[in-house]
């Protein structure tokens, strides 16, 4: 079980989740942020701090949520980013891109 990011943090990035993480397993994409399936280690610390409310198990998912979980385990892969499984974030840094169904989002007002 892995935890999972939402559209709730989608153009919001508020960050206080990657500053808890004790594993490094959120990365920051263009509009959002994603956090690697095969990382999180299901603390739920993130959960405890996300202001926007965007985190959820990924087996709590609300139904017009659940695709979050294919699109935060489909960033990593070679047709999105390209990351792949480095064993943290901190040896990536800020990515530009987006899992495809987030960049089509509707821009919110920041």
């Amino acid at each position: 079980m892995a935890y999972v990011i939402a559209s709730a943090c989608i153009d919001v990035k508020d960050g206080a989740c990657v500053k808890c993480c004790p594993v490094d397993c959120i990365y920051e994409g263009g509009r959002t942020l994603y956090i690697h399936p095969d990382e999180c280690i299901s603390c739920g610390v993130c959960v405890s701090v996300c202001p926007t409310e965007a985190i959820y198990e990924d087996v709590e998912l609300p139904p017009a949520e659940v695709v979050f979980a294919d699109i935060n385990r489909e960033f990593f892969h070679a047709g999105v980013s390209g990351v792949g499984s480095p064993g943290g974030a901190d040896y990536v840094g800020p990515l530009a891109c987006d899992h495809p169904l987030v960049a089509a989002f509707p821009a919110r007002d920041r």
